[in-house]
């Protein structure tokens, strides 16, 4: 193991970075200088960022530093495409403590690096500084858009119709078994150590059948294939932002700065097999994981409802409901005809 110190800030960074190609056009100028220089002649610029904190947003325990490296590019990327634009370019700054070596920031640049291969997307700078409460990741990431094409959470309309991709609640139920297996591990370390064994435990949780909500929460995928797909059908969609802090809060925050109120039905949020499994393991109600649970990084959003027919033809996109007037207020109507009043009860940042 090497320590970073040998290496020295610039070492450290040549290293990471020494065979960066860049490979889009925009991209007049990448790593290697004070600045990064870019160019966007004729679209709009996009510009998202994201700051990652070790024991708030991931813990070490269950997530390695290739994964952390790919979820952190990863959820940048995915706001991007929420603005119906396209990811151009990365930077990526990192504080870490005496306790990382080398090796690990090499694991964390080849998930980040395969995050932005996937999407052709340039690493052009970033800072590396030291840290005495943990590991700290800070990344922008910068995209671009016709200035036409640029969707809002804004421009929800009455009768619009409310949809997302793929399916809710998976890497909620996903966190909640690692953070169960990291207490018997925990527990089993300290019953070692109670009998003068130290740090020797054989721990190996078993994650079969639970892997695909394991890998949702461990290393998410931003959906720029909807963003394709929504593009080659011809459809605009008329606000959107994809689902970090859970359904029902991001819905909240559409209506809001929609000015208009919504339903959505639960029986038609959609939801994994694996993920009903675990709730049922947990005692959990399925729909209260999917609406509250974040982290899925699907995409939400809302179409003109002339767009009915292609929607309802597009493979992985699931029609949940409608907007409506500000005074109806935001409800979800439950399987048995109830309704029920949305409140925002997903992820805080700031509640720690």
């Amino acid at each position: 193991m090497t320590e970073i110190k040998t290496l020295g800030e610039f070492g450290l960074i040549d290293r990471l970075t020494n065979d960066i190609k860049c490979k889009n056009a925009s991209t007049k100028r990448g790593v290697g200088d004070d600045c990064a220089v870019l160019s966007y002649p004729q679209n709009e610029i996009l510009v998202t960022s994201d700051m990652l904190m070790e024991g708030v947003h991931f813990d070490l325990t269950y997530i390695t530093m290739r994964n952390l490296g790919y979820k952190a590019a990863m959820v940048n990327i995915s706001d991007i495409f929420a603005m119906n634009g396209y990811p151009r370019q990365m930077v990526v700054s990192i504080a870490l403590g005496k306790r990382f070596v080398v090796e690990d920031l090499d694991e964390f640049y080849s998930g980040l690096r395969e995050a932005c291969d996937k999407w052709n997307i340039d690493i052009v700078g970033g800072d590396t500084t030291s840290s005495f409460t943990g590991l700290a990741i800070s990344i922008t990431c910068i995209g671009e858009a016709r200035k036409e094409d640029i969707v809002y959470r804004s421009g929800a309309k009455e009768t619009d119709l409310i949809c997302v991709s793929g399916d809710l609640g998976a890497a909620y139920m996903g966190l909640q078994i690692l953070e169960r297996e990291k207490m018997v591990y925990y527990q089993m370390l300290k019953e070692a150590k109670e009998k003068g064994k130290g740090q020797n435990v054989d721990f190996q949780p078993d994650f079969s059948g639970k892997e695909y909500i394991i890998d949702r929460q461990l290393k998410p995928e931003a959906r720029g294939d909807i963003i394709r797909k929504l593009h080659e059908a011809n459809i605009h969609p008329t606000s959107m932002m994809d689902i970090s802090d859970g359904l029902s809060s991001e819905l909240l925050h559409i209506c809001k700065q929609s000015q208009c109120g919504c339903r959505i039905y639960e029986k038609n949020i959609p939801i994994d097999y694996q993920t009903a499994v675990a709730c049922e393991e947990f005692n959990m109600n399925v729909t209260t994981a999917a609406l509250n649970g974040g982290e899925d990084y699907e995409l939400l959003f809302t179409v003109p409802i002339g767009d009915h027919e292609k929607i309802e033809a597009m493979e992985d996109i699931h029609l949940i409901g409608h907007v409506t007037k500000k005074e109806l207020g935001c409800a979800l109507i439950s399987r048995d005809g109830n309704e029920f009043e949305l409140k925002a009860q997903g992820w805080n940042p700031l509640k720690v």
